[in-house]
């Protein structure tokens, strides 16, 4: 069987989808084909779920320390098998929601591995899917290392299928899914080691957010082991695992094991037979445009490994349909000062250049940086203290802000303003000039001095 489409799009993911509804918006013929649940990694296995069991840390916090503010709170058991029960249902709600809207859409769902057949051809199950323009939105996936008895950890898809809170768990990794794992399950009760290959984790990270959060959670119990790589996982006839280091030292009685070293973009859908190229990095190598290097076939999100980022991929889609759709032929994503979050404990958030970044680009001598550090306000009543630091970075005789970096309470709610700020090229005059907003920790990042 043969089908004709105007826009056929590979992933049901946020960008694929996104991209395909604002498609279908301006009248294109669309098909979206999409092998697992819709939605994608963030809504499946990725940011949605992963900020239910970040709340439920948060919750454990505020427990902790209620008696602190006059309620005289007993130790509370917390129920795993619940919490998962109910996210697994609000999952299943979203996957249903994401149907019926392309649906009103009117776009065309195939369910199974899209496979190029040539540069506008496609098949699924047997049927061959033709379109004018194709877009590859596949996303990526988990990595697992090539050592012996690696095959005896999980990934963070692992992580959202236990059933119970593992008492003694290793994360290996020192990117942000690490950190935000070892962060949830400590908080929760589970004795937690993180493994990392050098001295510090988040390296594309800010010194200030490095340097605190690893102070933090040292301070919290979570145990990072730095400068150690992994070469071996052994299993006991209990069950339990044994990792061997690089220089043979045995780190035993873990009841889990979580990899955490990265992803790799999605690209197993014979791109070869579509002329596609890939780029150093082997990611789907693509212009500012989401272009490809192949007439008629574009690609966004996580495949291209430009910033892997759920909002990213959604803005990178939607741009690419006003360009083929509605006309706007200049239509592209900026993706210079994106802001992002780490859902770590404390929370971080981070938008435009570190200091080191910025020192390299406008030179030593056009750098300056203010910086504040603090206990916030909540921890007044608290025996637990947790520390909330700030960096502005400006560049320039007139101080133009180019990076804002915080971490601490309230550090992911407070980013989103601060990154219209920085976006619409704001200056250290303009955050001096804006009057604070008082008792709050949002209101230091205009009152520094």
């Amino acid at each position: 069987m043969n089908e004709t489409y105007d826009y056929l799009v590979i992933g049901g993911g946020s960008g694929g989808i996104a991209s395909a509804r604002r498609a279908a918006e301006y009248g294109a013929k669309v098909a979206l084909v999409e092998a697992g649940r819709m939605g994608g990694t963030c809504v499946n296995l990725g940011c949605v779920p992963k900020k239910v069991m970040w709340n439920a840390g948060m919750i454990a916090e505020h427990l902790h320390d209620a008696k602190d503010y006059g309620f005289d709170v007993e130790a509370v058991p917390f129920a795993w098998a619940r919490i998962k029960e109910q996210r697994d249902a609000y999952i299943a709600r979203l996957n249903g929601i994401y149907h019926r809207n392309l649906g009103k859409a009117g776009v065309t769902e195939y369910h199974g591995f899209a496979k190029f057949l040539s540069p506008n051809s496609v098949e699924v199950n047997g049927t061959t899917l033709h379109a004018d323009h194709i877009l590859i939105a596949t996303g990526g996936y988990p990595r697992v290392p090539e050592i012996p008895g690696a095959e005896y950890g999980m990934t963070s898809n692992g992580f959202f299928e236990l059933e119970a809170l593992p008492k003694k768990v290793a994360l290996v990794g020192a990117g942000y899914i690490a950190v935000e794992l070892a962060g949830i399950l400590h908080i929760l009760g589970a004795d937690v080691s993180l493994f990392i290959r050098r001295g510090e984790f988040l390296r594309s990270f800010d010194p200030v957010i490095r340097k605190t959060l690893m102070d933090e959670m040292l301070k919290s119990g979570v145990k990072v082991i730095c400068e150690t790589g992994i070469d071996a996982v052994e299993k006991a006839e209990d069950g339990s695992l044994t990792l061997v280091d690089h220089d043979n030292n045995r780190y035993d009685g873990f009841e889990s094991l979580i990899w955490a070293i990265g992803r790799s973009p999605q690209i197993g859908i014979q791109l070869e037979k579509a002329g596609v190229a890939l780029n150093d990095r082997g990611y789907i190598a693509v212009d500012k445009f989401q272009n490809t290097n192949v007439s008629g076939v574009y690609a966004v999100g996580d495949v291209t490994g430009k910033v892997e980022l759920t909002p990213v991929a959604i803005a990178a889609g939607r741009q690419l349909a006003e360009r083929l759709f509605n006309g706007k032929t200049d239509a592209h994503l900026d993706y210079e000062n994106v802001a992002s979050v780490v859902f770590s404990h404390p929370p971080i958030a981070a938008m435009g250049l570190t200091e080191d970044e910025a020192r390299e680009r406008f030179g030593e001598e056009n750098i300056k940086t203010y910086n504040a550090t603090f206990t916030n306000m909540y921890h007044a009543m608290t025996q637990r203290k947790t520390k909330t630091a700030m960096k502005l970075v400006v560049a320039g005789m007139e101080e133009k802000v180019v990076g804002i970096h915080i971490i601490g309470i309230g550090a992911d709610e407070m980013a989103q303003g601060f990154a219209v700020a920085l976006k619409m090229g704001a200056t250290k005059a303009d955050l001096d000039a804006t009057v604070a907003i008082h008792p709050t920790a949002a209101e230091e990042l205009v009152t520094m001095r």
